[in-house]
């Protein structure tokens, strides 16, 4: 595997190298003295599937507030989802500064979140699952979030949302939200 940086700090598309033979293929996912060496999140303490019925269901966006931060690995392991990382670090150079890539189950490619982003994402077929590799357990007390559509980010999604959970479209700004 190998990690590429991806626009912001501490966000990275993590390319799998699949091994081929008549079976299929076979990639590693996950390497903790690669991530260690590369100053990255290298322990896992929870991993999680979001199934999503509908194209064009939004998720996010979603972080954790310190000291219960949350590095992530994502990968779109059924479907093609268009997957976004925003900067929620206050005083960070790139703060409210946002990447986003399309992940598909058929593309050998992941993307690795540093604590202190905000995640989303947007599925672009129905039945998409999403699998994410979670560095801390969920604190539901440092839970935070801000709209998908928020002007502090301005995230230029590939479509409007049909399917969004009214948490999601209740968060306030992210200028006046607890961070």
């Amino acid at each position: 595997m190998k990690l590429e940086p991806a626009g912001l700090p501490g966000v990275f598309v993590v390319h799998l190298e699949p091994e081929a033979d008549a079976r299929g293929h076979f990639a590693r996912l996950w390497d903790a003295e690669l991530m260690a060496a590369a100053g990255l999140a290298a322990s896992i303490a929870q991993a999680s599937v979001s199934w999503n019925a509908r194209r064009h269901t939004l998720r996010g966006l979603h972080w954790q507030a310190a000291p219960h931060g949350e590095a992530k690995l994502v990968r779109c392991t059924r479907g093609v989802i268009f997957d976004v990382a925003v900067d929620v670090r206050p005083h960070s150079r790139t703060e409210r500064q946002w990447v986003g890539l399309h992940l598909s189950a058929h593309e050998p490619r992941a993307l690795y979140l540093a604590e202190g982003l905000a995640h989303g994402f947007l599925t672009l077929q129905d039945d998409t699952e999403v699998t994410y590799l979670i560095s801390r357990p969920h604190a539901p007390e440092a839970a935070r979030g801000a709209r998908y559509d928020d002007p502090a980010f301005a995230v230029a999604w590939p479509a409007p949302p049909a399917v969004i959970a009214d948490r999601d479209l209740s968060f306030p700004s992210y200028d006046r939200g607890p961070r």
